[in-house]
């Protein structure tokens, strides 16, 4: 093969590449789309833009019902604030214990995001073991920036149509 043509192939690999990975990386996401039921999850949220040109100044989770023993992740510079209430059920844990309220929002606020740079928001949980397999968890989270926002709170629709803020999710599976 000619140098050009190899270069042309490395060019249109190149766009397929960028073309196929941008929507994934268009909105909030977890890094981890699967999660085993009745057993620890490290929930990674990715970050990839501001709103237009604008910081990311601060980020919300809400956490759905089921995910519980939430600790985020303390990251330099930002501040960690949480909201707690009561679960709708009681939920096993490890060594017989329940828990029946707990963390129910984590917002990082405080420092500055660029749109040109990627981040990402962590926080440790349990999937309780009485939810069941198949099932996704959706967490709504809302991206305040220095001017605008993004509400990643969409859940599919029922008729297929991708939604346009889709709430990042994880699939539950059987624990192994």
């Amino acid at each position: 093969m000619s140098r050009l043509n190899l270069r042309g192939c490395a060019r249109v690999a190149a766009a397929c590449y960028f073309l196929t990975a941008a929507p994934a990386f268009a909105h909030v996401t977890l890094e981890q789309k699967e999660a085993p039921v009745g057993a620890s999850y490290k929930a990674v949220l990715r970050v990839p833009h501001g709103c237009g040109d604008s910081p990311t100044v601060r980020i919300t989770v809400r956490i759905p019902e089921g995910v519980i023993a939430v600790k985020p992740m303390v990251k330099p510079g930002w501040k960690i604030a949480v909201k707690k209430g009561a679960y709708a059920k009681s939920y096993g844990y490890f060594h017989g214990a329940t828990f029946s309220h707990g963390v129910k929002e984590v917002t990082w606020s405080g420092c500055r995001l660029p749109n040109d740079f990627y981040d990402e928001f962590v926080f440790a949980t349990f999937i309780a073991g009485e939810l069941p397999a198949g099932q996704t968890l959706h967490f709504p989270v809302v991206q305040n920036c220095a001017k605008g926002a993004h509400h990643w709170v969409d859940l599919p629709a029922a008729d297929g149509k991708p939604a346009k803020e889709p709430a990042p999710g994880v699939k539950l599976v059987p624990k192994n």
